[in-house]
């Protein structure tokens, strides 16, 4: 692919200002429709992927490294601008210096035989963005995020999720009346649940919900569970952090499968 180059100088160039809005609030990718994902690491797993970005944006000092230059030129255009421009489109405290702009993916279909983790109003970026990453992990390429849930595309879900997006069919929005398509059993994680997840048959596939960091799963919901499982923990503590819990049943699954 040739990439066309081009130069920005202006602080309030178009493009840049709307990088800007897209950082600015986790769900301004819903209203402008599109994505700007910020870092090497990142840049590279969409690419590893086979997806083409829109365009890359590159600072001047990065675009002098040739590994860097050559990834910004997989986009069709590159943009250059100055490291202090950069700086101005980044939320890291050290600008990557290379991001890539994307259209919004097109929304898929709701698979009823994937193996699938459900979502319920899972507020923390960096919970969401790591249950995304688990789900990659394991097979479980079905995200369904019910209403209430962290925006999946928001930027810190996106640098949480380290490139596991590109590999996911994500449905976020959904409610719970939209699970009725699945005809997978769904699994209930719990630390309120009486049978121990060790200790349990597992179905595969499954859709695994895990819950509201702090309410659990929503009471109507978890009725349609047809299990529910806690996780064994001869510590003592409370309770597991939700992506951490997450990463243990859905590893658990594929084990038992």
């Amino acid at each position: 692919m040739t990439s066309t180059v081009a130069t920005i100088t202006a602080r309030d160039n178009p493009l840049l200002a709307r990088l800007r809005r897209l950082q600015r609030s986790g769900t301004a990718y819903r209203r402008l429709q599109g994505l700007w994902i910020e870092g090497e690491h990142l840049c590279n797993a969409l690419r590893s992927r086979g997806r083409v970005p829109l365009q890359a944006v590159i600072s001047t000092s990065a675009y002098a490294q040739p590994a860097l230059r050559e990834l910004a030129e997989a986009a069709p255009r590159v943009t250059c601008v100055s490291d202090a421009l950069f700086a101005t489109v980044s939320e890291l405290p050290s600008p990557a210096g290379i991001g890539f702009v994307l259209d919004m993916p097109a929304v898929p279909a709701l698979q009823p035989h994937a193996p699938s983790i459900v979502l319920d109003r899972v507020q923390d970026a960096g919970n969401v963005g790591s249950l995304l990453r688990s789900a990659s992990a394991f097979g479980f390429k079905q995200v369904l995020a019910l209403e209430g849930t962290a925006g999946l595309w928001s930027p810190k879900v996106l640098r949480a999720g380290m490139g596991a997006h590109f590999a996911l069919d994500l449905i976020e929005s959904l409610a719970a009346s939209d699970l009725q398509a699945l005809r997978v059993p769904m699994l209930a994680a719990s630390v309120h649940a009486t049978q121990v997840l060790h200790e349990a048959v597992l179905p595969f596939p499954c859709a695994w919900v895990f819950g509201h960091e702090g309410q659990g799963i929503e009471q109507g919901l978890a009725a349609h569970c047809r299990l529910a499982l806690r996780i064994a923990q001869p510590g003592g503590e409370e309770s597991l952090n939700v992506a951490a819990a997450a990463a243990i049943c859905l590893h658990a699954s594929r084990v038992a499968a």
